[in-house]
């Protein structure tokens, strides 16, 4: 099994309680609020934010140009194609992308950015700065496709694009580019600095699952 592979199966259990928590059992069954997914779409605004600076830590880490640019690519996705979707959302329900830069993070969110800044800046590598931010990237992926398999009736609510984004063949195959580089990246790492990047991921896919936990209560400050 390839290093990246030991990590998702390590952290398995972890996405399938996430689709055992309350806010995503609702969007599956359509009862979700819109007041709790226009929690979530701001708290996804402010964290993708922080979501982006990994990428920093590792362009600063970069041995070569090529790994530059795949840092660049994978900043340009967060920018550009995962930001089409939440811009839709932001639109729907009147909200503006610099207002709501101003507001703060809820409490299960701040430890997410916290423990994914503290693993990248820490190395300031590849693989540190890959694991802190796969969970997201794969979770996602998985989670979503889950959902549609077992709850293909989600497609005809107002929460089918945001499904559908993440259940489609375009998001699998950059998750599949992603972990070609993070398996590049891991490639002969010492028995110990797998088990701290195997530490990272698994901490990470902790703190999803305490996001989607949170958002089954809605913001009060939008």
């Amino acid at each position: 099994m390839k290093f990246v592979e030991s990590c998702v199966a390590d952290s398995l259990p972890i996405w399938d309680a996430c689709l055992e928590t309350e806010f995503l059992k609702k969007m599956a069954d359509g009862s979700l609020s819109e007041d709790c997914f226009k929690g979530y779409i701001v708290d996804d605004s402010l964290y993708l934010r922080e979501y982006a600076k990994v990428f920093a830590w590792g362009i600063l880490g970069a041995e070569d140009m090529e790994e530059i640019r795949t840092w660049y690519s994978f900043l340009a996705f967060v920018n550009e194609s995962e930001d089409s979707t939440r811009r839709f959302y932001l639109a729907r329900y009147g909200l503006k992308d610099e207002e709501i830069q101003r507001l703060p993070l809820r409490p299960q969110n701040r430890a997410y950015v916290e423990e994914m800044h503290r693993a990248a800046e820490s190395s300031r590598k590849a693989p540190e700065c890959m694991m802190a931010s796969l969970p997201c990237m794969l979770s996602y992926g998985w989670i979503f496709q889950k959902m549609l398999e077992q709850d293909p009736q989600v497609k005809d609510t107002i929460y089918g694009r945001f499904v559908g984004d993440y259940a489609g063949d375009h998001y699998n195959t950059l998750c599949r580019e992603w972990i070609g580089f993070a398996e590049k990246v891991c490639e002969g790492l010492s028995d110990e600095r797998k088990k701290r990047c195997l530490e990272i991921f698994r901490a990470c896919s902790e703190h999803e699952k305490h996001f989607w936990e949170m958002s089954a209560a809605p913001r009060e400050d939008v």
